[in-house]
């Protein structure tokens, strides 16, 4: 495994995107654990791209804008949602002191659809993996390698942006102000993300 490869993946998972938003908002939130819980499902999103760049479909996709555009734009429609309810106080910034089934089932399905509702990384996937794959017999099994590789980065640094959150969590949510301003500050940036995602194209 090439180092080109671990630093290219470790740059692309440490930059702040969707996955991360939510991990730490959830995390500032709900505490530690659900903070790890929402790593690990926004990694569970990643995997339908990663079999999807293994098997061949992200070319289907790159070739059909009916396909993408579909998964685009309710992508679009679900961060839309999720800044619509994290402003209403019923999103990443929730506050919830419980450990609930049901509050861990919602953190779970949320990080997992905000990663599977982003065509971009089906397709991104399918350009980054095959440059670090030899050609010949393997290559199927070097792109699985890497790919766990991949995974399991995104859920360490993930859980770490989740609880450094939970680790400021008493200090932000003691000041309703702080509170108030982050909410509209996330509420604000998923809209952004749903900006930039609407404005992609293949």
């Amino acid at each position: 495994m090439s180092t080109a490869f671990l630093v290219t993946a470790l740059v692309i998972v440490a930059t702040p995107g969707t996955g991360a938003l939510y991990t730490i908002g959830t995390g500032l939130a709900r505490g530690t654990k659900a903070g790890i819980l929402a790593a690990f499902a926004c990694t569970l999103g990643t995997v339908p791209h990663l079999v999807a760049a293994i098997t061949g479909l992200a070319a289907v996709l790159q070739a059909s804008g009916v396909a993408f555009a579909v998964i685009k734009y309710a992508g679009v429609v679900y961060l839309l949602y999720m800044a619509w309810a994290t402003w209403r106080d019923r999103g990443a910034l929730s506050v919830d002191s419980g450990d609930s089934k049901a509050s861990a089932r919602t953190v779970i399905y949320s990080g997992i659809t905000l990663n599977l509702l982003n065509p971009k990384l089906t397709i991104f996937f399918f350009a980054f993996l095959p440059q670090f794959v030899p050609d010949g017999n393997g290559a199927t099994a070097t792109m699985l390698g890497l790919s766990a590789v991949f995974m399991l980065m995104t859920f360490v640094v993930f859980a770490a942006y989740g609880m450094f959150a939970a680790a400021m969590r008493d200090h932000v949510l003691t000041r309703p102000r702080v509170v108030a301003a982050m909410r509209k500050l996330f509420a604000a940036t998923f809209v952004a993300l749903a900006g930039r995602l609407a404005l992609q194209s293949r």
